[in-house]
């Protein structure tokens, strides 16, 4: 498919063949948090995105420390490749990619396709979960050149106006006009104000991959965005309500079309939406 950076995307067979393998760890990052207890890939650890990655005391993330000890417990060193699928076409997949990223892990992965591909070609799934002995582990440096914060992105505003910068708005149609605050059929709640950041593109996240939910190729993505003005030479971030779906939309323009600035807003439109005096458009 000519990616960039192709060796951070792996198909179903290449993850079959390495499930034995030592060196690899496969993870499961899903929305729906009891899927993995219904069934997994053989020897493939949960990461469940509400308790193991978010703090209890504040909305964030956990700290080094925390990230340390999660890794630790599930068995992964410095230099373990993980790789990670999910449900929803890899949304919390890509999340927990990024999360990971961020915290410096290097060896990154995610099965094209996710648990619906797996699934579609009769792999096989079990209720089983595995043991692993703790793994040191210490978080190198956190890239912060990869999440947005709400002054950063206030401050982006300008490089939009200029033309030096892109804002890309990942969600349905209806929350980008303003018509709704959240996907069609879920509950309207998490924001006070619909709408969308002033100068962003709208570019729904499910433009980027096929009925099966893999990933278009490298000149269908480049031409999604290109024809949106988000171009490798702007300093680009994404956003959706939570950051589950922009971190999708990350990985395609980092990974597979090799952007070299994009962040991800984790604070997204559940923190812009809810901001006094925050300017929207609609």
């Amino acid at each position: 498919m000519n990616y960039a950076h192709s060796e951070a995307l792996v198909d179903t067979q290449w993850v079959a063949d390495h499930l034995q393998d030592r060196a690899v760890r496969v993870v499961e990052a899903d929305e729906d948090v009891l899927l993995y207890e219904v069934g997994h890939l053989p020897g493939a650890v949960k990461v469940d995105w509400h308790l193991d990655l978010q703090r209890e005391d504040a909305r964030d993330f956990i700290d080094e420390g925390g990230f340390a000890a999660l890794m630790s417990r599930l068995g992964i060193a410095p230099d373990t490749t993980v790789v990670l699928y999910g449900d929803q076409n890899n949304w919390w997949a890509a999340y927990a990619f990024w999360f990971f990223a961020y915290n410096g892990h290097t060896h990154l992965k995610i099965m094209d396709g996710g648990r619906a591909k797996w699934a579609a070609e009769n792999r096989p799934l079990t209720a089983e979960v595995p043991s692993y002995p703790p793994a040191p582990y210490r978080v190198p440096y956190r890239d912060e050149s990869i999440r947005a914060y709400r002054d950063g992105v206030l401050k982006h505003l300008l490089k939009v106006r200029d033309g030096k910068g892109a804002l890309v708005d990942v969600r349905s149609p209806d929350e980008y006009s303003g018509k709704l605050t959240h996907m069609p059929n879920y509950p309207q709640e998490g924001a006070l104000r619909a709408g969308h950041i002033p100068g962003a593109r709208s570019i729904p996240w499910a433009r980027a991959v096929r009925p099966d939910g893999t990933f278009k190729s490298a000149d269908e993505l480049a031409e999604l965005y290109r024809d949106q003005g988000v171009t490798p030479d702007k300093d680009v971030i994404a956003y959706c309500r939570i950051a589950e779906r922009s971190s999708h939309t990350w990985f395609v323009l980092k990974y597979l079309l090799g952007y070299p600035k994009v962040a991800n807003y984790d604070g997204s439109w559940t923190e812009w939406g809810n901001i006094v005096g925050m300017p929207i458009e609609k």
